[in-house]
């Protein structure tokens, strides 16, 4: 009898784990399920912003387009606060951020990051008659130099880290910083890419991009929860095969080094 009720019990378990196992399925075969995937971004430009009609474009926006079109699902865009995008992530309102999010060890800690798809960081712009000779770093770390930046912002740390000998300029908002260095009161500014670049590009008979490599460079990957390793490496493999096919870089290239796509966008973005 204690054999039968010891053999009854391991069937059980058995049963009962297999069942549990089935109930438990992946985010990868929920998506292919789905035939959707769910797609966590906050709107900032160039990554996604509105067209005039409305329509969601940018960067992140194709980058989502293509990875769902090449894995034959759909893709749904779920405009997201930033502050809140990893929460939201984590309670399961979309399948994975990608939102131009740049891997930090703090938020390694809350999602599990792909390898990187883009990279940014910060960037000098200068004055072109007033900086005409300053074409390396050297040149800007000195006392008769002037830079603007804005307050508060992880530019002021890369100022002093480069420019401890400089004077810096701090306002409010990256507008009034390049605004000092375009009416000619500073030799430079620095701020976030692509910032700098489309500014030069704007303004290109006053500013122009001295510097052949920005002053420090970021990583920005895929969010997705912890544990999700079949995800992981889905992601990591179409990184992989577009970043080999240049078709990541050609799409990055446009959104953050051209202003081609400007008269697409919706005012006040």
């Amino acid at each position: 009898m204690k054999r039968l009720i010891t053999a009854c019990i391991a069937v059980f378990l058995l049963l009962a784990g297999s069942s549990a196992f089935a109930a438990d399925k992946s985010t990868l075969v929920e998506i292919k399920e789905r035939g959707t995937l769910r797609v966590g971004l906050s709107t900032f430009v160039p990554w996604a912003m509105r067209d005039k009609q409305g329509e969601l474009v940018g960067f992140e926006v194709d980058v989502a387009r293509r990875l769902a079109e090449d894995a034959g699902l759909k893709v749904e865009f779920i405009p997201t606060a930033w502050d809140g995008i990893i929460p939201a992530l984590l309670a399961g309102k979309f399948d994975v951020i990608i939102g131009g999010m740049s891997i930090t060890p703090a938020r390694n800690m809350s999602v599990l990051f792909t390898s990187p798809y883009a990279h940014s960081g910060v960037q000098l712009a200068a004055h072109k008659e007033k900086a005409a000779d300053k074409t390396a770093i050297a040149d800007y770390n000195k006392r008769s130099v002037t830079l603007a930046v804005r307050r508060g912002a992880f530019t002021v740390q890369t100022a002093k880290k480069y420019f401890p000998k400089a004077k810096l300029r701090q306002f409010d908002d990256d507008a009034q910083a390049f605004q000092e260095v375009l009416n000619g009161n500073a030799h430079a500014v620095l701020a976030s890419s692509p910032k700098p670049e489309q500014m030069s590009i704007q303004y290109k008979d006053k500013l122009y991009i001295p510097l052949s490599e920005r002053l420090s460079r970021g990583s920005e990957a895929f969010a997705i929860r912890h544990g999700e390793f079949d995800l992981l490496n889905f992601f990591n493999n179409w990184i992989l095969l577009r970043t080999e096919d240049g078709w990541l870089k050609e799409r990055h290239d446009y959104w953050f080094t051209t202003l081609d796509w400007q008269n697409q966008i919706a005012e006040g973005q």
